[in-house]
């Protein structure tokens, strides 16, 4: 029997999808779910209750468990990804791990909820659209949500104020303290040890907190992107690409020739952001670390002496 799937219904399903206790039946007649006992739906023989009413698409632990998996496979943010993967190789009580750690952090919580949400919806369609099938009509297409749209919303990109640069310089302490440079979109650090150039956006929750910023120095006709930093549990959301595609938008064409930009190699992923504003590579520069660590000297030291050379520390 025909039904018509409305957006109301489908929550609805997805509603009774994740309840693992009561057991649920689609009353196509009607156009609603039901839940039912283990008999089956009453007042009805067997043959109508087969035509009228219909399983719901299946969903279990293990099929949660393989969502779960496929997000945090995904999860661009190094430290998050971390945490999740340690929940899920818990072995008992992984649901509740996952979902604390997901608590610690909010925005990617509700990039969770949307992926979630989103997969499960096209499990619904492919099952509506199987049922169309034996009704002789086409099947129903969808169009994806944007999930980054969505976490982007939580929010804020605005020109600073005065009391940004301390923000920001604050934050790029913290980087540094965390190990200097770490790639991946939306999170590169100049090689100073303080904030150099003139900061143009920063990023913030809606709280107030400065979780990220862009900053820019202008010689002659050339602006140099000098720092483009987002605090590490709030990367791999889009910030940095947000923050970077609108200080293109302010940019006076009229006034600057070109722009630069060094990219560190940690940050090669941040490159898919560039190409598409069709920047394009015009240097290679390669360096050397002159400060080896005491082990390395060591080592080497060892091996020069094995081979009949100086002391190298005389």
């Amino acid at each position: 029997m025909y039904f018509e799937l409305t957006e109301a219904l489908i929550h609805a399903i997805l509603f009774s999808m994740e309840d693992q206790e009561g057991n649920f039946l689609l009353d196509t007649q009607q156009g609603v779910v039901v839940k039912v006992d283990s008999e089956g739906p009453e007042d009805l023989d067997p043959e109508e209750a087969s035509d009228r009413y219909r399983e719901l698409p299946e969903w279990n632990p293990a099929h949660g468990y393989r969502l779960m998996e496929g997000f945090t496979a995904g999860c661009k943010n190094p430290r998050i990804r971390t945490e999740l993967t340690a929940a899920l190789d818990r072995g008992k009580g992984v649901f509740r791990a996952f979902k604390d750690t997901l608590h610690r952090y909010p925005e990617v919580g509700k990039r969770w909820f949307s992926f979630k949400t989103q997969h499960m919806k096209q499990e619904i369609i492919c099952w509506y659209n199987a049922l169309r099938e034996e009704w002789g009509l086409e099947h129903i297409g969808t169009e994806p949500e944007e999930t980054d749209d969505l976490v982007l919303e939580d929010f804020i990109f605005r020109k600073p104020t005065p009391q940004d640069p301390a923000a920001a310089a604050a934050l790029h302490r913290l980087i540094l303290e965390e190990g200097g440079r770490t790639g991946g979109e939306g999170a590169f650090l100049q090689e100073t040890s303080t904030v150099s150039g003139d900061l143009v956006l920063v990023a913030e929750t809606v709280a107030g907190d400065l979780v990220g910023y862009i900053a820019t120095t202008c010689i002659g006709e050339t602006l140099y992107i000098r720092a483009l930093e987002v605090k590490a549990e709030y990367r791999g959301l889009g910030i940095g690409a947000v923050l970077f595609s609108r200080l293109l938008d302010t940019l006076d064409y009229g006034a600057l020739a070109r722009v630069s930009i060094d990219l560190p190699v940690e940050a090669a992923g941040f490159s898919r952001v560039l190409l598409r504003k069709s920047f394009k590579p015009r240097l290679t520069r390669y360096g050397l670390s002159l400060k080896k660590s005491e082990s390395y000297q060591h080592e080497h030291q060892e091996t020069d002496k094995a081979q009949g050379y100086p002391d190298s520390d005389t």
